[in-house]
């Protein structure tokens, strides 16, 4: 389990996040939700180690996380970090020789990851002629290159169609289903209502709510009617 505890951070006097906590289970979807400006971004960069909190911690499993346990995450970055002259399954590979694959299972690997997110045909081409979408597309396959132990992704399906939200959730799920903690942020709010196990909603730098998407329903929805005729 990846948990957050009591994390706090400031950018000068601003207080961006206060006293943030919550949990990613093994085998659970989480989504990350708020608005532009509520702390998803500087949360998730924290877990990452990209940035220091001023208070709390991260642990994974009850042991605190260090350069080695997060060499084996998946991120995903919300701003795009592709090289654009390289063509995408060369970029994918790349990534994943510096995990340590060998030249031939990295290709391979990238290979069947494009193809799997619908990107097969256009596997070959500068990541600069694709489309923002298929771009992203792509920046899914490089977080998972390497077969993470846990996966954070910024806004991985801003852009995407609605057939490519399905594709990449599917492809999440399966990580999710083998045992790997899957977080990842969206403004989405239906989105997430609908194919998460686990919300967390954060506004203003504090979490809101927390807990299983049922569990929060039920507390926090309304009633609702439906009407045959």
């Amino acid at each position: 389990m990846l948990r957050v505890e009591g994390v706090s951070r400031s950018f000068g006097d601003r207080l961006v996040l206060d006293d943030v906590g919550f949990e990613v289970g093994r085998g659970r979807l989480t989504g990350f939700v708020g608005g532009n400006g509520a702390g998803k971004t500087t949360t998730m960069r924290i877990i990452l180690g990209v940035l220091a909190a001023d208070a709390g911690h991260v642990t994974l499993d009850g042991v605190p996380l260090g350069p080695e346990q997060r060499r084996d995450f998946g991120y995903m970055p919300e701003e795009r970090g592709l090289y654009p002259k390289m063509r995408a399954v060369e970029q994918i590979a790349y990534l994943g020789r510096l995990h340590g694959l060998s030249r031939s299972d990295a290709t391979d690997r990238a290979r069947d990851l494009l193809t799997r997110l619908g990107l097969g045909e256009r596997a070959d081409d500068p990541v600069e002629n694709l489309s923002l979408g298929n771009q992203q597309r792509a920046q899914i396959a490089a977080a998972l290159i390497h077969d993470p132990t846990v996966l954070v992704l910024d806004a991985p399906f801003s852009g995407l169609d609605p057939m490519a939200v399905e594709t990449g959730l599917g492809l999440l799920g399966e990580y999710a289903a083998s045992g790997v903690p899957v977080l990842f942020s969206s403004h989405q709010l239906d989105l997430v209502e609908r194919l998460c196990d686990d919300l967390v909603i954060i506004a203003g730098g504090r979490i809101r709510a927390a807990g299983a998407r049922e569990d929060l329903r039920e507390t926090y929805g309304q009633k609702r009617w439906e009407i045959l005729t």
